[in-house]
Order: structure tokens, then sequence, then C-alpha cells
């Protein structure tokens, strides 16, 4: 089989908005949703900023009371995600086969609040103490359980956690079960909340964060002056449907998928293959049978840490050629942090939005060229184009690596 997958459904809750309108209108305004990180006390840290949810973020608006407890903070985030973009696909899941809808879900670390919040309490007050939701709040499968639950959906429901690229490989897995026929419905979904204690020690120990204070240069993908990313969290979904499903119910459609690879560096546990081998492997099995011609944007991985956005930088130049130099790039994170495990999803938005209302939002902070980073990054201004093929690239640590194609829907 092989259906025509189409996107129907958009839902985003991010540091740029709680709903798409919001979340887009900033993103092509190059507003900055990085600010400084009230959510811990930071005192002991050299990281002092991150992307924030807005505090006007509630889960009872999304979500049943008597559940919310029960749920970590990704859970909450992924879940609103999730019942923004039913809404938005304005898709009656009822009046489908429970067995053919799919949920799709990729996050990094999962629970991670709630593991250290309930290992405080057995180091300080004893294993009695530990709640009895502690490990169902914090295993990373359980926001696609929680999804399976809330909309009765029976089908395929799936984790994937490949840290940065997680999300990215649950959409491009609900696109291969959308079009082989396994279902008929994917709901994909990427959350991530790692605003906490150790998460942000772990990855400052390691030299990823920038050592910026300043939260409204932070962020600067493929500016020579990058000096590592800013943590963040939020949620992205998308309602996928073959076009046949699509068309019965004359749903609107943002755009289609048509490519997606996804291979390992196979080279070290955080830092990419300088020779971007398997990266350029994954571009070129994405688009492979498309015309490089009609590619016209790509939403990079583009971290905004010294090797990423050059290996990226070489991958794009060497699989695209000359198109490479004709084509628009841009990375979000410029503007929302690294959401981890929810960036693929997230970005995968920003890319669909970009493709459906034709402007190509910026990356922002962009002031000193980088001579190993020379391609058009869209600096600090959106960019109105005609999108013909747009690509999402996501990259994990333990080298995996994800390419999504997406292509204007007619």
């Amino acid at each position: 089989m092989n259906n025509r997958v189409v996107i129907t459904g958009l839902g985003v809750i991010s540091p740029l908005g709680l709903n798409i309108n919001e979340f887009w209108n900033n993103l092509i305004n190059g507003k900055n949703g990085i600010t400084i990180n009230t959510r811990i006390n930071t005192d002991n840290f050299k990281t002092k900023i991150a992307g924030l949810v807005p505090n006007s973020f509630d889960p009872y608006n999304y979500i049943d009371k008597k559940h919310i407890r029960k749920m970590d903070r990704y859970c909450h985030y992924g879940v609103a995600a999730a019942e923004l973009a039913l809404k938005d696909s304005e898709i009656n899941l009822n009046n489908y086969d429970p067995f053919r809808i799919g949920v799709f879900v990729g996050s990094g670390i999962g629970g991670i609040e709630t593991f250290e919040e309930q290992t405080f309490i057995y180091l300080n007050s004893g294993n009695s103490k530990v709640s009895p939701f502690f490990v169902p709040k914090m295993i990373v499968n359980i926001l696609a359980g929680w999804i399976g639950i809330i909309y009765n959906i029976k089908g395929p429901n799936l984790t994937y956690v490949s840290a940065c690229s997680s999300s990215l490989h649950a959409l491009g897995e609900g696109f291969l079960a959308v079009k082989n026929g396994l279902v008929d419905v994917a709901i994909v979904v990427g959350s991530e909340a790692p605003i906490t204690n150790m998460a942000i020690a772990g990855f400052e120990n390691m030299g990823a964060l920038s050592k910026n204070p300043d939260p409204n240069t932070a962020s600067r993908p493929f500016d020579l002056n990058r000096d590592g990313f800013v943590i963040s969290e939020g949620a992205g979904a998308l309602v996928l449907e073959n076009l046949s499903s699509a068309n019965k119910r004359d749903a609107k459609i943002y755009a289609e998928i048509i490519g997606y690879s996804h291979t390992c560096d196979a080279y070290h546990i955080t830092a990419p293959d300088p020779e971007a081998t398997s990266i350029k492997q994954a571009i070129k099995s994405a688009i492979n049978g498309i015309d490089i011609e009609q590619i016209d944007y790509v939403n990079a991985h583009g971290t905004s840490t010294p090797y990423n956005d050059k290996t990226e930088t070489k991958a794009i130049k060497e699989v695209l050629g000359d198109r490479a130099y004709k084509i628009n790039i841009s990375s979000i994170k410029s503007m929302i942090g690294h959401t981890l495990g929810a960036a693929g999803a997230i970005e995968s938005i920003a890319t669909v939005l970009a493709i459906y209302n034709k402007v190509i939002p910026p990356t922002i902070n962009y002031s000193t060229p980088d001579p190993e980073c020379d391609l058009n990054y869209t600096p600090n201004k959106a960019v109105s184009r005609e999108i013909n093929i747009a690509l999402k690239n996501s990259f994990g640590f333990g080298g995996h690596n994800v390419v999504v194609a997406f292509k204007k829907f007619s």
C-alpha cells in the first residue's frame, strides 16, 4: 500500500505561545521566547536562562482534573498539545475504528521532574514516602498510554526515545504507519519538561549549554560566536491522515509528508561525525526521488553548538550542491531554545506552517557570519517565499539522525 499522507491538525505548547496562531505570529516576528529561569533556584548554576512555557499554561484547561495529579509535567504538555491538534483537525475519532488509529510519541527523558522529586523524598524521608504514582508518572512511554486512554485509541501505541531526534522519529514512524495502511489516522506528539536541577546540572557539566547570561542573545545558531544551546521545554502534536480519509471529511490540509529517513553516526556518544557521513545519507534517503530544484527550505536542527551547526551545514552543502545556496535555512531554536526530544515535533509544526503560509521564520541573533557556515540562514527577519518542498532535520546524542521531507499540498 502506498497512501498519500497529509497533515490535518497542529497543536503546540511552547515558550512562544500556547496555541498555533500565537506561536506562529511570534515566530515570524522574530520574538525571543528565552527568559531568566524562574522555575528552579539557579544560584548554584552558571546557566541562568531557559525556554519556559508561560505561567498562563494550566493543565486543567486541557485534561480532566482526576488525571492531572497522576501525570508528570511532560504529560501535561503532551496531552494538551494533542488536544489542541485534534481540535484543530476537527476530526471526530468516534467515526473511526479505534484499532485503526495510532499514537506515536517522542520524548528524550520523559518524567525527569517526577524522578528527581521522588528521589529527593526517598533520600530524605525513606521508601515509605515514595509516591505510588512514581513509576507511572516517570516512565517515558506513559504519555502515549495516556493519550490512548483519554481518546479510546486502541491501535499502535509507541514511544521513541532517541534523545533530540525522538519526536522526529515518532513523526516518521507515524508517517510510515499511515502510508503503509497500518492505520488511517496517526496522532504524533513530542513532549519534554527538562527544566530541573539534575537535567540542567548534567547538560551544564558536559559543556553543552550556552554560558551567555543574556536571554536575548544566547541562542544564536550558525553565528560565529555561538557557544552552546539554551535548554527549553514544551510539546508539539500533529494529526496525520491518509488523503482519502482527509478528503472524505473535507479536512483542511496543511502539507503532505513525502519522505523520511534515519541513520546512525556510529561515531561518538555526543559529538557529531565531523565528516557528516550518516547525516548526508539520511538526507539523501529522505529526498530519494525528489527533484532537488524543488527544495526551497530546510528547518535545521541548528542547536547553536559549535560542532553541530558546521556539521549540518557541511551535510546540506554536500548533498544539495549548488541548490544549497539558493534555499532558505533557519533554526527556530534561536527563539525557543532546544526542547530536546520535543524539538522534532515542534519544529516540524513550524516547517509545515512555513509551507502553508509561504513565510520562512528567521534565525534571530545572527550577527557574525562563520566562514564554515556560509549558507542563507534567513538572518533576523522572516522571508516570504513559495515553498514547494521543505526538509526538517533532527540529530540526537548517540549519533541518531532523522530527516523528514514535507511538500506543499496539491
